[in-house]
């Protein structure tokens, strides 16, 4: 995203370090992410924005998308790779190889509408994991988790009204992108969080309005757009979760997962800008996903 940016190569680095000092790593599978298709991505997205995406890749310097989102000579194969690292973890979980993964992708995806960059964002990672599974592998109710500090605007564009698709997401309200609080569709459960919620707030928001809708829906797969950036050392946003928070949804996520959706879970890194939090809440994540104790 060019010099300076949060959305940098060492929020990979910092959660990479965290697995290892933890000693988590040690109990995981690593995949290489492949590139997604142009098939995969329009499933999501109209071709011609596809195409227009890598018409815009530069071969050297740097363009800006938005003012938000840039792109330099390598960020159209780590977007592909991204979307792509999507479909692998869905196609492994059905083909029963892992029952859950975390996808540990740049850039982030929950922010890309139909046919429209922005946030960071180039292609929707969450949204062409959903659309595989329904598409490929004849899912009928996939539940999408979203615990970023800001509205997945993108991923609800997506999906609004699809009957195959639950969404249930908390984040910072009012804060970019301005989104999620107009009439959301009936298939959205988004409960907005105001400036310095902390845990308190965040743990009454998943139980009294995700869970129940979660249970009502019965989800086959169940998706996490994680970010990290609700944390209370990230600078970027002013919710106040602690490393715990992010290991107690976890919990709750996959307790619905093992009940309805034999234990399928695929989280898909989002943000999260701190990088001694983004890595310490990675580990809480991912220890749960992995059945890991405490």
């Amino acid at each position: 995203m060019g010099h300076g940016h949060p959305e940098q190569p060492a929020r990979l680095a910092a959660i990479e370090d965290q697995l290892i000092a933890s000693g988590v790593e040690h109990h995981l599978q690593r995949y290489e992410a492949p590139l997604a298709t142009d098939e995969q991505l329009a499933r999501v997205h109209p071709i011609e924005y596809v195409r227009a995406i890598r018409e815009a890749a530069p071969e050297s310097g740097t363009v800006h998308l938005d003012p938000d989102t840039a792109m330099n000579p390598h960020s159209l194969n780590a977007a592909l790779r991204a979307a792509g690292a999507a479909v692998l973890a869905v196609d492994l979980i059905f083909q029963k190889k892992i029952s859950s993964a975390f996808c540990a992708v740049r850039p982030p995806g929950h922010h890309a509408c139909r046919a429209r960059p922005m946030g960071f964002c180039i292609f929707n990672n969450v949204a062409v994991a959903a659309r595989h599974a329904v598409h490929a592998h004849g899912t009928e109710r996939v539940a999408i988790i979203d615990f970023d500090v800001h509205h997945g605007n993108g991923t609800e564009d997506i999906f609004e009204n699809d009957a195959h698709v639950l969404m249930a997401s908390t984040f910072q309200h009012p804060f970019y992108p301005y989104s999620g609080t107009e009439e959301p569709a009936h298939n959205m459960v988004n409960i907005p969080l105001p400036a310095g919620a902390g845990s308190k707030h965040f743990r009454e928001a998943v139980a009294r309005h995700w869970l129940p809708a979660l249970e009502k829906f019965r989800p086959e797969l169940v998706l996490c757009s994680a970010g990290f950036d609700a944390h209370l050392e990230d600078e970027m946003a002013m919710l106040e979760l602690k490393d715990a928070d992010y290991g107690w949804v976890t919990e709750q996520v996959k307790a619905v997962a093992d009940r309805h959706a034999q234990g399928r879970i695929v989280s898909m890194l989002e943000g999260g800008y701190a990088l001694s939090a983004l890595g310490r809440s990675v580990v809480q994540h991912v220890r749960v996903l992995a059945g890991l104790s405490a």
